[in-house]
């Protein structure tokens, strides 16, 4: 069934990190996967655009089934290989409202780590602000903040909702990205707590961004957050 898919991504980035997570999470190997240039502006591409208008990546084909968008791509294999690999999607009412919960605020995480990581590519020069800097930084924190609480209220070895589930596939890639750019281990442990459980995890250590393994050192971006 994998033979059916196509996967066109970028390296390092949690959109599409997350998407290889989920399918090796649900055991769908030897899926054909292209890996393309930010860079290079290969995301830009006629190759891309086909596929998905905005230009973005991940691309993702199953048969003639096209999602580009990371979380709609975790739910579709999720109901799609239910009874294979590992699941994703808890039965109970309780644990699965807040998986829901917990896999949408993650997108608001990643486009306030974002904001600040990406500020001066994002945004051109003449239109830069200190100001704006200043204002990004601190709802990344208030974001930040937000997190450690949720992750204090769960349990010693446990994940956001229970067992290991599409809100952890969403959400971990941003938890890597921060400390990647520089996040202290020191005034967020609960996060730092959640990295250390989930780095080594089989479907997380195979996808891992190659270069982040060619190059260990991050950078310090966050490191005064």
């Amino acid at each position: 069934m994998a033979k059916s898919m196509t996967l066109l991504w970028g390296a390092g980035s949690p959109p599409c990190w997350r998407v290889m997570i989920a399918l090796e999470e649900k055991k769908l190997h030897g899926y054909k996967r292209k890996l393309l240039s930010f860079e290079r502006g290969e995301h830009k591409s006629q190759e891309v655009l086909e596929i998905n208008p905005r230009g973005q990546l991940p691309t993702f084909k199953h048969g003639d089934n096209i999602l580009n968008e990371s979380s709609a791509v975790c739910l579709y294999l999720e109901n799609q290989f239910k009874s294979q690999g590992h699941k994703l999607i808890p039965d109970s009412p309780a644990e699965q409202a807040l998986m829901y919960q917990r896999m949408m605020e993650g997108l608001t995480l990643t486009e306030k780590l974002n904001s600040v990581i990406y500020y001066e590519w994002i945004v051109p020069e003449e239109e830069r602000h200190d100001s704006a800097v200043n204002r990004h930084r601190e709802a990344l924190t208030a974001e930040l903040k937000l997190w450690e609480g949720y992750l204090q209220r769960v349990a010693v070895g446990s994940y956001l909702a229970g067992a290991f589930s599409l809100a952890d596939v969403i959400v971990f890639p941003n938890t890597a990205y921060a400390f990647r750019f520089g996040l202290s281990v020191g005034r967020y442990p609960k996060l730092a707590k959640y990295y250390s459980l989930l780095k080594d995890r089989p479907s997380i250590k195979t996808s891992w961004p190659p270069h982040w393994v060619a190059i260990p050192q991050g950078y310090d971006i966050l490191k005064d957050l």
